[in-house]
């Protein structure tokens, strides 16, 4: 049990936090490269991506109830200095970064906050930021994750930003923490539509599970969820018309639509499909808004991540709140096996635009075989 550190006369005292902002993560979402590792960072800039973290990083700040009670300690410049302006604390900078910032950048920077005591430390980034962070602290001190990569599979994330703004209140008011896993998603396999991920560490994190996302499941391929993927399938392709658009999202489940109807499509990227043919494969955001103009009558197909339920935010960056929006709430259609939606409590959305989770939020059905619905809750 983790308790809140005490002065004479039962005072609070204020906790050290730190906080480390990877500047590039979450940028090769929109323009469909899936990551920004190695030289997809550079590729991304090419394509037009824009920066993630700044709005990530300032809607979390913002969120904190219990700033009062913080001595933040921050990285420099775009890795977290430049993005406490409003914050209205005073922060301490540690370490330097010259050029181009690096996962050494975030390891050393870690390390040193740790040596300097702090007693949780705060990071804005994907999978490649846990992990750098599971390398330089271990589990000396608690984390807690603000999701704003591409590939946001492991279970140490919280929700979003502003779960995570909860996950640190609840931590300064004495909550207790617990093991959470960092995967290891091998982000060539990724690009080559390949879930290929490993158990990489573990990282200690507010034992707040309403707001820890969970971890990726694995698709189930017994006979029995193939044939329901297939029944969902025959459902789908029989409601389709051929004047309309259909955005096909990552997953076995949308798959094996495109499989029934004899269409390539990839595994982890968006596809598009109208009149019986692929008009659009691997696409990203400015290639769908392109499709979008030509196509009245548009849907998007999408089906929840095993293990945390998310439909838009994890691993579908491509469709951004100005996508979604365009296609409307009532044009979503979700497919799901029966065994993965019995796992989850409920459907997730983090698009990075709050009011548009508020607008995705409430009940939706979700086909689950031919003829065959349930109502799942989506929260934002």
């Amino acid at each position: 049990m983790v308790h809140r550190k005490r002065g004479k006369a039962g005072m609070h005292m204020k906790r050290k936090i730190g906080l480390i902002v990877n500047p590039v993560a979450g940028m090769g979402g929109s323009v469909g490269l899936k990551g920004t590792d190695g030289d997809s960072y550079k590729r991304s800039l090419e394509l037009g991506a824009r920066p993630v973290t700044p709005l990530r990083t300032g809607d979390f700040l913002a969120h904190i109830r219990n700033r009062a009670d913080i001595e933040l300690v921050t990285a420099p410049g775009v890795m977290g200095e430049v993005h406490i302006g409003d914050f209205g604390a005073p922060a301490t900078v540690v370490g330097a970064v010259t050029g181009d910032t690096s996962a050494q950048d975030t390891r050393r920077i870690a390390a040193d906050m740790v040596s300097q005591g702090i007693d949780l430390l705060i990071f804005v980034g994907g999978d490649g930021t846990a992990r750098d962070i599971c390398d330089a602290v271990g589990l000396t001190v608690p984390v807690v994750a603000v999701p704003s990569g591409v590939k946001i599979f492991s279970a140490a994330f919280a929700f979003s930003a502003r779960a995570a703004a909860e996950m640190v209140d609840a931590f300064i008011d004495g909550t207790s923490v617990a093991e959470q896993e960092v995967l290891d998603i091998d982000e060539d396999a990724f690009r080559d539509n390949r879930l290929a991920s490993r158990l990489y560490g573990y990282l200690l994190v507010p034992d707040v599970k309403r707001y820890l996302q969970g971890g990726k499941e694995c698709s189930s391929v017994t006979k029995s969820a193939v044939e329901t993927k297939a029944e969902v399938a025959s459902h789908i392709l029989e409601e389709m018309e051929d004047d309309t658009l259909y955005l096909l999202g990552p997953g076995t489940t949308v798959k094996a639509i495109a499989d029934a109807a004899g269409i390539p499509k990839t595994l982890l990227g968006v596809d598009a499909i109208a009149e019986g043919r692929l008009v659009g494969s691997d696409l990203n955001e400015e290639s769908i808004l392109a499709l979008l103009q030509k196509f009245e009558k548009r849907c998007i197909i999408v089906t929840p991540i095993g293990g945390n339920g998310f439909i838009f935010g994890r691993g579908s960056k491509q469709f951004t709140p100005d996508v979604i929006r365009r296609v409307g709430r009532d044009h979503i259609i979700i497919v799901a096996t029966p065994d993965k939606l019995v796992k989850l409590e409920a459907l997730h959305v983090d698009t990075g635009d709050f009011q548009l989770d508020q607008v995705l939020a409430g009940y939706l059905s979700v086909t689950v075989g031919y003829k065959e619905t349930m109502k799942m809750e989506v929260r934002g």
